[in-house]
């Protein structure tokens, strides 16, 4: 029986026009950072976002990990704030159906390893935000606890009061269903820009969430 379900944010509900993350990175993040005298290679960078090195890498550089990933969320809102003025932050048409899963009487949440702060801007930019129980974005006091970490999926779930067997992890990335399937959860695929591997269930898009739900039951 499921009685919640966890969402991850950008790529699954929203999606930016002409995103390109290291033109993003080369264009927005690396100017600010040598400015303060950090030179960071967008190489070295991608992976402490993508778990192969530890976000406290940055230590190696004299740069307290806190304060440089707060300065990196910093200049990824102003990116949103500006991507938003432009009208290039969209929700996907389907972002709708998410009202239906609420009437079923399912608990959500929503998790991101963008900044609580980024996560809830976007979320915020459509009316998304009053669909969502639980909200949460990067923990500072837990850098590497975001995706495919189950950190936030865990806190999801415990701020819920479900149970790993009660609830579905739903997200378009690799990192998504690692993260679900690390906190014991069965995870469901958005295929948007094609299959992960690994995932329990696929969907097109959140009507066909919605009729998988009811198929498994609520």
């Amino acid at each position: 029986m499921i009685r919640g379900l966890v969402f991850d944010v950008d790529e699954t509900l929203v999606y930016y026009e002409g995103y390109n993350n290291r033109k993003w990175y080369e264009e927005w993040i690396r100017p600010e950072l040598l400015k303060r005298g950090i030179d960071l290679d967008y190489r070295t960078y991608r992976k402490t976002v993508t778990g192969e090195l530890p976000r406290s890498y940055v230590e190696r550089l004299g740069i307290d990990p806190v304060e440089f990933w707060k300065l990196v969320d910093r200049i990824n809102l102003s990116y949103r704030k500006l991507m938003a003025k432009l009208g290039r932050i969209k929700p996907f048409p389907d972002v709708s159906a998410l009202g239906d899963l609420k009437n079923l009487g399912l608990k959500l949440a929503a998790v991101s390893n963008a900044s609580q702060e980024c996560t809830e801007f976007v979320l915020d930019l459509f009316s998304l935000r009053n669909y969502f129980d639980v909200v949460y974005g990067k923990d500072y006091s837990h850098l590497d606890g975001v995706k495919p970490n189950p950190y936030l999926v865990e806190k999801a779930l415990k701020s819920l009061n479900l149970r790993p067997d009660e609830a579905l992890m739903v997200g378009d990335s690799a990192h998504d269903v690692l993260a679900g399937k690390r906190a014991g959860l069965k995870t469901v695929n958005v295929t948007r820009f094609g299959r992960v591997e690994g995932a329990d269930y696929y969907v097109k898009d959140l009507w066909e969430l919605v009729e998988l739900v009811r198929t498994i039951g609520i």
